[in-house]
């Protein structure tokens, strides 16, 4: 009762916990690890690891600085870049994930100016020349001519200090954004481009990584000294579809109110309540479609690749340091983080955690609770187990759903907390009341029973005592062959260990069964010198006793045939036993006097037992069993000896053989013998036992034929042969 308790007060603080958490109202740092690693498991087994062919790279990469040399290249060639990929490929827009923050000298312009200023300014030919070549060598300008009038993103970047470089783009009106810009990501410092290079549009790139350095997020809106900037790829998708500037969606009049989304064009894209949004990772790095940017220039690549795309530029040359640690790796590109917001931003298909969800997980954490509460509490631990892995199996089917069908990111920590802790707590519990219930059984039972059958009674405690009853079972006996000849022949300490090794052997076969399949394991009654008694159906139930009791005897022959070479290799003689073993009911139970008890098994089906077993040696055989074994154990071959009437006994009874394939002939000649002899055909049933194999058995007939013929039975015998000793 105590551990019953224990384990419900245990329970009910988890789910007051994980309750408060999902509300949160507690923060727990471990679930909070917990939740980014499950979201990133899902993001990797979800992803549709497949390229959005809207969307394409132009790749920076070492073929490229290899082929136009390293970087930053020239702005001349930047600027051919841009003409190819518009006026050649006819590109549907061009997004920059990289600054172009200083002048480009590498022309010589800017030292060819400084000349004409000074030691040349005389030189009417250096100066005549210089202006014929002025727009030939000015690459900014070249550069800055190619992002006119085209849809062109480029790109800056913010920080919270520094210094800030370059100029930025125009911001989104303040009219829209203007009261939620304290809520956004912000900076005080940026790095942009030269005046010259404003395009149509501008965005930064720099993603929200969260406190494990992964890349998760990306804020669509930053707030950079009071004036909010869209992202890269959230300009990008407006610039391609020809879009007006991307709105807020507020809850309440917008100036008070939380950030729901941002409009853009007919969709509202879903966003957290500080405008950022989860990139919806397609696959892993190099998923998109990547082309060599030296390839572009040189106009290798098919036109059908880059007509009608939306292109990033950027790069994946190591040497760039434009790598990313994201959900679905370590080394992921920073310009395909961009191409793949850019996918979800033109499907419209964000993943998002809406306040909603914040519910929805509070009435799953109930659910699960009263479910795992009545589950764990009713049922067996194998029962609960599946029970468990069922919850489980159910709630991540229903989180995916939600991911795949409606971009929703259900939380899956606290739940999947809460199905481990109270799984736990409860199976602990079992364990220290099963233990407990073992304790109780072993005082009952452990003296008489094995631990493997134990087990099995912990299950149900409640249906094993000691008190007398009756059961369906049968009874097996063992008996060495000249037992006194050999124990005269040992001294007592060789004699303790000859037995200890036989009996060790034989209990084993009874606890184990050997090489039997689907055995149960006998109860050992006692060992009565030489002697072993044990039973199968009592005090577990066991539908196949007779079956495992001709098992374990044929077993133990076959471990006689092991052991026997052993004891031969150390000096003591080999063993042989006779098996008797009958199948009834009988009554079972603790039984003895005050001064000592014993659960044991009594009746006449054990009393015939061990009359079988004292005929094997009568019969040559190792191992007897009576008529009632023979018929609820029918998987043996088994050899019909004699039918008989033990003393004490008025009714008859059939003894069997079990034998081994090889003998399987040997039933159809002993068949005819017996039909022979119990029709008093002396004459022809001698003849029949020069075929029989077993050389004791034609002896005891042939012996019996000649009492016979002296002593003829009555003409209406039944050929039940009377034993008058035990």
């Amino acid at each position: 009762m105590l551990r019953r308790h224990l384990a419900a007060a245990l329970s009910f603080a988890c789910i007051a916990v994980l309750v408060l958490y999902s509300l949160g109202f507690m923060a727990i740092p471990s679930l909070k690890v917990l939740d980014t690693l499950t979201y990133d498991a899902r993001m990797r087994k979800i992803a549709p690891q497949q390229a959005d062919a809207r969307v394409v790279i132009v790749d920076i990469d070492e073929a490229s600085l290899a082929a136009v040399g390293r970087w930053p290249w020239p702005r001349n060639q930047l600027a051919q870049l841009v003409d190819t990929m518009f006026d050649h490929y006819q590109i549907r827009a061009l997004g920059f994930d990289m600054v172009f923050a200083e002048a480009d000298h590498s022309s010589g312009l800017a030292a060819l100016n400084e000349l004409a200023q000074g030691e040349l300014k005389e030189n009417e030919a250096f100066l005549h020349s210089l202006q014929k070549l002025q727009t030939q060598l000015d690459y900014d300008a070249q550069f800055a001519k190619s992002l006119q009038q085209r849809r062109i993103v480029t790109g800056f970047y913010f920080a919270a200090d520094g210094v800030s470089s370059g100029a930025l783009p125009p911001p989104m009106s303040a009219n829209d954004w203007g009261a939620l810009a304290p809520r956004l990501n912000h900076g005080t410092t940026f790095g942009a481009n030269l005046p010259q290079f404003i395009a149509k549009a501008g965005g930064h790139f720099l993603p929200a990584t969260d406190g494990d350095g992964v890349t998760r997020r990306i804020p669509l809106a930053v707030n950079i000294q009071g004036a909010v900037y869209p992202a890269l790829g959230l300009a990008l998708a407006q610039v391609a579809q020809d879009l007006p500037p991307p709105t807020p969606v507020v809850f309440d009049d917008g100036a008070s109110g939380v950030i729901e989304g941002i409009r853009l064009g007919d969709r509202v894209l879903s966003v957290d309540e500080a405008a950022r949004a989860l990139v919806p990772y397609r696959g892993d790095a190099f998923t998109h479609h990547y082309l060599s940017a030296a390839d572009v220039l040189q106009q290798k690549i098919p036109l059908e690749k880059l007509q009608g795309k939306i292109v990033l530029l950027g790069t994946s040359a190591p040497g760039l340091n434009d790598l990313r640690a994201t959900p679905m790796g370590e080394a992921f590109p920073g310009v395909e983080v961009h191409a793949n917001l850019v996918s979800g931003l033109l499907d419209g298909q964000l993943l998002h955690r809406p306040a909603y969800l914040r519910a929805a997980e509070l009435v799953q954490l109930l659910v699960l609770s009263a479910l795992l509460l009545i589950l764990l509490r009713r049922n067996s631990p194998l029962r609960a187990s599946l029970a468990t892995v069922f919850l489980l199996a159910v709630v991540l089917a229903i989180n995916v759903y939600l991911w795949r069908q409606h971009s929703l990111d259900m939380p899956l920590s606290s739940s999947m907390t809460l199905i481990a802790l109270l799984y736990f707590i409860h199976m602990i519990c079992a364990y220290f009341q099963e233990n407990r219930h073992k304790q109780q059984l072993t005082q009952l039972f452990g003296q008489y029973v094995v631990p493997e059958l134990v087990d099995k009674m912990s299950a149900s405690p409640a249906n094993y005592n000691t008190q007398g009853q009756s059961r369906e079972l049968s009874v097996l006996f063992t008996d060495v062959r000249g037992f006194t000849n050999i124990s005269e022949g040992m001294d007592a300490e060789s004699l303790a260990k000859y037995m200890n090794q036989f009996l060790t052997g034989i209990s084993k076969v009874i606890r184990e069964g050997g090489n039997a399949p689907s055995y149960q394991a006998g109860t050992i009654d006692k060992y009565i010198g030489d002697c072993v008694m044990a039973f199968w159906g009592a005090p577990v139930a066991d539908p196949q006793h007779a079956r495992h009791a001709v098992s374990a005897a044929l077993e133990i022959q076959a471990m006689l045939a092991t052991l026997n070479p052993q004891l031969e290799q150390q000096g003591w003689p080999p063993i042989a036993v006779g098996i008797g073993i009958n199948s009834g009911v009988a009554n079972v139970g603790d039984m003895g006097s005050k001064y000592r008890m014993s659960y044991t098994a009594m009746g006449d089906t054990v009393n015939l037992a061990a009359r079988i077993e004292s005929l094997t040696k009568v019969y040559g055989v190792g191992v007897l069993v009576g008529e009632a074994t023979r018929n609820a154990a029918p998987d043996f071959h088994y050899l019909e000896v004699d039918r008989v009437r033990v003393l004490g006994k008025q009714t008859a009874v059939t003894l069997f053989a079990p034998i081994v394939d090889s003998e399987i002939a040997q039933v159809a000649i002993m068949q005819q013998f017996l039909a022979m002899y119990r029709s008093l055909d002396f004459d022809s049933a001698l003849l029949q036992l020069d075929t029989i194999g077993n050389l004791v058995l034609r002896k005891l007939y042939i012996k019996r034929i000649e009492q016979f013929r002296l002593h003829p039975p009555p003409a209406d015998w039944d050929g039940v042969y009377e034993f008058d000793s035990k």
